[in-house]
């Protein structure tokens, strides 16, 4: 019985801090790539030097841009038919 709590318990404990990474990474991407959407951006070669880490973030930005105007088609890129 006790093996199952622990089971649990340390379930719940990854969930959460999954959670907390992937929230951290979306304040990291704000604050990086903050003048896209009106705040203050950090200095210039700070963000250079910041924007291989953010590869990945940059594309799915480019991916909402260019399926913004076709929500359809980002419904179904969602649920992956082709």
């Amino acid at each position: 019985m006790w093996k199952i709590v622990d089971e649990v318990a340390r379930g719940k404990a990854v969930a959460t801090l999954e959670y907390e990474v992937e929230e951290l990474e979306n304040i990291f991407g704000i604050l990086v790539l903050g003048a896209f959407i009106g705040i203050p951006s950090p200095p210039i070669h700070i963000t250079m030097e910041l924007l291989p880490q953010m590869e990945k973030d940059l594309d799915i930005m480019l991916e909402k841009v260019s399926t913004a105007h076709d929500p359809l088609g980002n419904l179904f890129s969602v649920l992956g038919i082709e």
